[in-house]
């Protein structure tokens, strides 16, 4: 099953408040709800524009690509570093199942950037 837009934002929403040491904000815009972990940056979700219901999350670069290869909804990440980050809107393939792992990802590479005495491990 598809997720629509604001289905694939509660489905981050969601996942990411259940990791622990999280918190969230809102440091760059009032549209921009932003999850952190050990202080780095791991989810922002736009909120309040029905034009871009998107979620921009970490990722490998090499994951990346064959994400974008594979989902038509997926891209180069909207806000940050094109490399590092994608984009994730609703689309063909676009699962609850998907949108939880993408985050749980994010989470870890995230997570793996801080000092090893800052981490969760």
């Amino acid at each position: 099953m598809s997720l629509g837009g604001t289905d694939v934002q509660r489905v981050a929403r969601e996942t990411a408040e259940g990791l622990p040491g999280t918190s969230s904000g809102y440091p760059f815009t009032r549209h921009l709800r932003v999850w952190k972990v050990t202080g780095k940056v791991f989810l922002i979700v736009t909120e309040d524009d029905p034009e871009l219901e998107i979620i921009t999350l970490k990722a490998e670069p090499d994951d990346g690509d064959a994400l974008r290869r594979e989902h038509a909804s997926i891209s180069r990440g909207h806000y940050l570093d094109k490399e590092h980050w994608i984009s994730v809107a609703a689309g063909e393939g676009i699962t609850p199942a998907l949108v939880e792992d993408l985050v749980h990802e994010s989470y870890r590479l995230a997570e793996h950037q801080a000092p090893a005495k800052d981490r969760s491990e």
